[in-house]
């Protein structure tokens, strides 16, 4: 789990999480061009396939990229997931300095779109307040959760963990991309809100910010209470070998 121990390591972890975060969206445009504008499909089941399928190839990309940088991501809710399993310090380095770089990156990201491509919008909530908090906290808590539980149940295989994770994500955001769009990341909402200049507003904030932190938090705080750590399981089974 990278954190904040080094400057060195800091540092790296900053510039690749704004990297990272800045190419995470204009992927999420470019996949879609490349699926309706470049193969011609439609918006249909087959064009819908074809979306997935290109969604799922990019996130094994951007998971090769964690690997390649040594835990850069694009997603505030996972630095904050392993965060919150660290120490003070990286708790505090994440929260100052790696998230930041995230949401600065997804900012400077989607004004470069708007500038190449006027007619690309990003998610919007299309339900009430309330109706929207629920649906991000829910996906939040089910991408965290499973995320938590494939570290724990299946480490080192980096391709099985990729698939189930990104197959996973695929479907939470089928789910939710109707009502929030089904995001589940916060610095790329931030980035297409602040050129839209709607970032402060409540709906943005609970529904964006707040929905996904809380249901981060519980759902570590569930994972916790549920199942304890692989440390703690090897020294049990130890114990019982040497009974």
């Amino acid at each position: 789990m990278a954190g904040g121990n080094g400057n060195g390591g800091g540092l790296r972890l900053i510039v690749s999480d704004f990297a990272i975060s800045f190419m995470w969206v204009w992927s999420g445009v470019l996949y879609k061009m490349l699926a309706y504008d470049v193969l011609g499909f439609h918006h249909d089941a087959a064009g819908e396939a074809v979306k997935c399928a290109l969604s799922i190839v990019n996130m094994f990309f951007f998971a090769y990229l964690g690997k390649l940088t040594k835990g850069g991501a694009y997603n505030p809710l996972t630095v904050l997931s392993s965060a919150l399993s660290g120490d003070f310090s990286q708790f505090l380095f994440s929260f100052g300095a790696r998230i930041p770089a995230q949401v600065l990156g997804s900012i400077i990201g989607v004004r470069l779109i708007i500038e190449t491509f006027p007619e690309v919008h990003g998610p919007r909530l299309t339900v009430d307040l309330h109706r929207g908090a629920l649906t991000e906290g829910f996906l939040t808590f089910a991408i965290v959760i499973i995320s938590l539980g494939l570290y724990r149940n299946i480490p080192g295989s980096f391709y099985r963990k990729t698939w189930i994770s990104s197959v996973s994500k695929v479907a939470l955001h089928i789910l939710g991309s109707d009502l929030t769009g089904g995001v589940m990341n916060p610095a790329s909402v931030m980035g297409w809100a602040y050129a839209r200049g709607d970032h402060w507003t409540k709906e943005h904030i609970l529904v964006y910010w707040l929905a996904p932190i809380e249901a981060t938090l519980l759902a570590v705080w569930v994972f916790k209470l549920l199942f304890r750590p692989l440390k703690e399981d090897k020294a049990n089974m130890k114990n019982k070998k040497s009974d």
